[in-house]
């Protein structure tokens, strides 16, 4: 799964800007609310999101002449963590969030990483990037983390009513879901819902079974 850079470029910057907009009007009690990740309150996600755009900083000023070996799909192939290392994050970002003072101040902490990144992933022209051992083109880069952002601010509205994603980075999520699972999905279901489902968030019921029971067998996909 090829992404162009621009379309990638528009999707994670429309991500980023409405996960922001979404957590800066977000309450202490808010952020202290569950999350649909497993141990984390809201401001925990927040926490995590932090450590990753730190993370995708990396990737962007790693330019490399080498040829791609990952796209937007297969990166999320990679091996996955085993409980133990899972359990050792789930702890870790949660006595990060637990030091904060308030949990407005996670969003604080937050908001000049987004504008920073923000700003790299505006000025990044289309080329090719090493990250985490892969390489990647620009637009496959910047697609897995619109797909990340799209992710965890599902994970924000459990019990938290607020906006939803931005529809370009749902639409990119919802293209990666069906390329790891091996076709598209039913037209029917919403982008949310595939991504829940590809994502392990939700569970699918009797009558998503019935209409695409083959490919919900592979689900999740994602981590």
């Amino acid at each position: 799964m090829r992404v162009e850079h621009d379309r990638a470029q528009d999707a994670f910057l429309d991500a980023l800007r409405v996960f922001m907009g979404a957590v800066r009007r977000l309450s202490d009690s808010k952020l202290l609310a569950p999350s649909r990740c497993r141990g984390w309150s809201v401001g925990d996600v927040a926490v995590h999101v932090h450590f990753g755009l730190q993370e995708m900083l990396l990737g962007i000023v790693a330019p490399t002449d080498e040829q791609p070996d990952t796209d937007a799909a297969t990166y999320w192939r990679a091996e996955t963590q085993g409980d133990s290392d899972q359990l050792a994050q789930i702890r870790f970002v949660r006595l990060v969030g637990a030091a904060y003072q308030r949990p407005t101040g996670i969003v604080q902490h937050l908001r000049p990483t987004a504008e920073g990144i923000a700003a790299a992933v505006d000025a990044l022209k289309p080329g090719v990037l090493a990250f985490q051992g892969h390489v990647m083109t620009t637009g496959d880069f910047l697609a897995t983390w619109a797909v990340e952002l799209a992710v965890h601010h599902l994970d924000l509205t459990a019990e938290v009513a607020m906006e939803p994603p931005a529809s370009t980075a749902l639409a990119l999520a919802r293209e990666t879901v069906e390329a790891l699972a091996g076709g598209p999905l039913p037209s029917s279901w919403p982008d949310d819902v595939v991504v829940l489902l590809g994502s392990g968030r939700m569970r699918a019921d009797s009558r998503q079974w019935q209409e695409a029971g083959a490919l919900v067998e592979q689900l999740p996909v994602l981590g």
